[in-house]
């Protein structure tokens, strides 16, 4: 009599007790869905008057680091629970990250968007307004030339500074440059305004002088340390060989430089002065100060005071007249149009890096 023996199913150990592929992003969403009921039923049930975005998004993150570890404890065991878990803090620590810029987002498009969609907000500019209408075209010009004028001057500044404390700098001028590039960069924005003022009104002996150079002159001063300290560290980052090779075949330092290494830096320069403008184009506090405000056009950077929209926000907030609403709203709608110029211009500087970066592949 013959015996017939079944083998054993066999079974893979590194698989077996393992989570789906999609279990994290469901546990997230199903974490997101119990935090969005908690508070949907706070709201209807009078204790919150409106629907909390921000924190269904931060305790359902937080529900999810527990939920994702338990569950990965009781089917893949001590180790992988442990992996998952700090993996999911990672995320937890992201989501809080970005929740700021979401809400800053989310409320600036709610609050703007009625006076921004308006034909007349760009188009018009405040001149004898004093309810609701009128736009912003005197702001956002003012805006664009200052700073344009503030970049023309620091980022040639900057960027030679930059090269001589890469390239050439050496022994006490270069540590002097350095130290006082780092003072500069914690320079209270107000101090640059006042800076300005100070200087322009001993040159033309003028105490109540207002003009838009003064306020390109202020933005350069917290430009040019922003613009030095990026461009320097990407400098930095260019391989000596690349600058021995150069040397090797004869070709001269200033050459090397302007053939070699300031190609192959580009594109990390361009997000340096990026970074240098988004730094500047919202300031309020040196604007107001030496280029002042004012209610109509002014395409003369040297000559009367000039609005810009940083201000332009800020006289619209603080000075409501009756019609407070209209005031209200074009003040939402500068900041909204602030986001997307440095949006925009960030687009453009990703563009030209993208373009005239180094094609490393053959």
């Amino acid at each position: 009599m013959s015996t017939t023996t079944v083998a054993a199913p066999l079974t893979n150990s590194l698989t077996a007790g393992k989570l789906p592929k999609y279990t994290s992003l469901a546990v997230l969403g199903a974490s997101w869905l119990v935090a969005a009921a908690v508070f949907l039923m706070l709201q209807l049930s009078g204790a919150s008057k409106d629907f909390n975005l921000a924190g269904t998004l931060f305790f359902g993150t937080v529900l999810y680091c527990v939920a994702i570890y338990l569950l990965s404890y009781f089917v893949e065991g001590v180790r992988k629970a442990k992996d998952r878990l700090v993996t999911a803090l990672v995320t937890a620590a992201f989501v809080v990250a970005l929740l700021p810029l979401v809400s800053l987002v989310v409320t600036t498009l709610t609050n703007g968007l009625p006076a921004f969609l308006t034909p007349s907000f760009f188009t018009q500019s405040q001149r004898n307004i004093v309810g609701a209408g009128g736009g912003a075209l005197h702001a956002v010009i003012g805006t664009l030339f200052i700073t344009g004028l503030a970049g023309l001057i620091s980022i040639p500044i900057g960027l030679l500074t930059a090269i001589y404390l890469t390239e050439y700098g050496r022994g006490r001028l270069a540590r002097g440059i350095t130290f006082f590039v780092d003072v500069m960069t914690g320079i209270p924005s107000i101090v640059a305004g006042l800076f300005a003022f100070a200087l322009f009104s001993l040159l033309f002996n003028d105490p109540g002088i207002r003009f838009g150079f003064g306020g390109a002159i202020a933005l350069s001063v917290l430009m040019i340390p922003v613009v030095v300290r990026s461009s320097e560290e990407m400098l930095k980052l260019v391989p000596n060989d690349l600058r021995e090779a150069a040397y090797a075949l004869g070709v001269p330092k200033w050459l090397t430089i302007l053939k070699v290494v300031l190609p192959t830096s580009l594109a990390g320069i361009i997000t340096g002065v990026m970074i240098s403008i988004s730094r500047v184009i919202g300031e309020t506090a040196p604007l107001l100060i030496i280029s002042g405000f004012t209610a109509s056009m002014n395409y003369n950077l040297f000559s009367e005071r000039m609005m810009t929209l940083p201000v332009f926000v800020y006289t619209q907030y603080a000075n409501q007249g009756a019609d407070a609403q209209a005031y209200l709203d074009r003040a939402w709608a500068g900041a909204l149009t602030l986001i997307l110029i440095v949006m925009v211009l960030n687009g453009v500087a990703r563009l030209i890096a993208k373009l005239f970066s180094p094609k490393l592949g053959r």
